[in-house]
């Protein structure tokens, strides 16, 4: 582990984000009251179990999410600031699971559970580019 400390079930990370106009649901931005949309909530959830860990890991290390099931339970306006907590939960292997909070200045907007892997980057880039490789053969065509 990089930073000399163990990767352990009960490690908790907290990171706080204010909600601004591009986290809103792009349809309903024309709404008078907006609201932080649940693929960005998401995205925050990603972001901060990744910061949970990511010190943690040996160099070359990653993590891959593979699971996310939150309930949206509140919207959050553009303007106020969410809180975003994740603790460690699991580790089986590779696979570490977290629970996850979401809340506002008011009220709780979000929980449940997410997981994610802890992947190499020298054994994960061959497959990509194997995967990219039939891809083109398939007739696709990379940006």
């Amino acid at each position: 582990m990089s930073d000399g400390k163990k990767l352990e079930v009960g490690l908790k990370h907290v990171a706080k984000v204010k909600v601004t106009d591009d986290m809103t649901p792009p349809h309903l931005r024309s709404e008078p009251l907006r609201v932080l949309s649940t693929p960005n909530m998401i995205a925050l959830i990603e972001r901060t179990a990744i910061e949970c860990v990511q010190p943690h890991l040996a160099p070359g290390q990653a993590t891959v999410g593979t699971r996310v099931d939150v309930a949206h339970l509140a919207g959050t306006l553009v303007g106020m600031t969410v809180t975003i907590t994740v603790e460690l939960t699991e580790i089986d292997r590779r696979k570490l699971g977290f629970r996850v909070e979401v809340r506002d200045e008011l009220d709780e907007a979000g929980k449940g559970t997410h997981e994610r892997f802890i992947v190499d980057g020298a054994q994960r880039l061959p497959r990509l580019q194997e995967k990219l490789n039939r891809w083109k053969a398939a007739g696709g065509k990379p940006e």
